[in-house]
């Protein structure tokens, strides 16, 4: 079973009040501008960056507006926000909860990691004027406990293959539990391409797909020679959501030494991206991630665990932006598809998913309700 996030709880995060959302092979979040589509991925990322190792300042580079709304400070003037999720893998369901203070510093208040109704991790701040918490790990040993300070600025989740032994049975399972939700969390790419950038050439050799897919020309370069099979399907895919033949996708290097990438048309002729319209490079763009994997974007794997082994969650804001009818519905399919095979997660955010309906594996949460 791969190790992948199933729940995003946003108990007071911005515009969000004791919300949980169950998140499926594919999601959309689908509401109004303004319901908490964005707000909603981006505390995903934001845990998925905590999971990679990442500071709290680097997850959440404006605190204050992950403050809930009209949330008052108490008396010595703090104020914050709680988030959580539930990774789900061999070790079954495992809950991580955040309290975080937004003000007047930014800190890491309150953490919690439970598996089948067992504290595995619980840390709280004990001293403000120490930038540590006190954190306390199930053991099952001699102690039932083990207790040592962490930093506040940290996860502490993320900390315990540092500071765990693995002796006992239950340090074992703290670490089983640990590394599930770390692996489910390092395993998210946040995509949202941008057409404007994809229209020139590139240099050649970091071979990895930015967020923005700014370099899909110089993926394009790497992918087309390492696996035929895969990019047989990436051009089927790409003719379904193109205007006119397309019979292959090409890079080409440039005398200058960067490359760009073109639809072959199959009669000699070649129509260079930055021809294609927004919505047919963005098309283009998603598929490719969705097609390709954890082997070809940038994300910080773990490397301990191989990339058949696990499975990437795709995080599209603004899922149907520029896309006619045709375009989203061939994209939503094909990520649905990637879903049921377990290999690549989607969760989305658009306007309106009445034209989502009927797409096997597709769960849409309605946030105007």
């Amino acid at each position: 079973m791969r190790a992948r996030v199933t729940e995003l709880r946003l108990s007071a995060f911005a515009g969000h009040r004791r919300a949980g959302f169950p998140l499926g092979p594919v999601t959309l979040f689908a509401g109004r501008s303004g319901a908490g589509k964005t707000t909603a991925l981006a505390a995903f990322e934001a845990l998925a960056r905590l999971g990679g190792g990442a500071s709290l300042g680097e997850a959440f580079p404006e605190p204050g507006a992950c403050v809930p709304d009209r949330a008052r400070p108490d008396a010595e003037g703090r104020r914050g926000f709680r988030i959580g999720c539930t990774a789900d893998g061999t070790e079954g369901p495992v809950r991580l909860d955040l309290a975080v203070q937004a003000e007047p510093a930014l800190r890491i208040v309150g953490e919690r990691l439970t598996a089948a109704g067992v504290v595995l991790l619980e840390t709280a701040l004990r001293d403000p004027a120490r930038r540590t918490v006190q954190a306390a790990w199930h053991t099952a040993g001699s102690a039932s406990v083990t207790r040592a300070p962490l930093p506040d600025d940290r996860l502490g989740t993320a900390l315990l293959p540092l500071r765990v032994a693995g002796r006992t049975d239950g340090q074992r399972r703290v670490l089983a539990a640990a590394e599930q939700m770390v692996v489910a969390l390092r395993s998210v790419f946040p995509c949202d391409p941008r057409p404007d950038w994809m229209r020139t050439p590139v240099p050649t050799g970091f071979g990895r797909l930015l967020p923005g897919c700014d370099n899909l020309a110089d993926v394009l370069w790497r992918t087309r020679a390492e696996c035929a099979r895969r990019h047989g399907v990436l051009v089927g895919m790409v003719r379904a959501g193109c205007a006119g033949p397309v019979t292959d996708l090409v890079a080409e290097p440039m005398s200058d030494g960067t490359v760009r990438a073109l639809l072959d048309r199959g009669d000699g002729f070649r129509t260079e991206l930055a021809r294609l319209g927004d919505g047919e490079l963005r098309y283009l763009a998603l598929t490719l991630v969705l097609v390709t994997g954890p082997g070809v974007l940038d994300v910080d794997a773990p490397g301990e665990v191989p990339d058949a082994l696990r499975s990437l969650t795709v995080l599209a804001d603004g899922f149907d932006r520029a896309l006619d009818p045709f375009q989203r519905r061939a994209l939503l399919e094909t990520a649905a598809g990637m879903g049921r095979r377990g290999h690549v997660r989607c969760v989305g955010a658009v306007s309106d998913a009445s034209w989502a309906a009927g797409v096997d594996g597709v769960t849409v949460v309605h946030l105007d309700v």
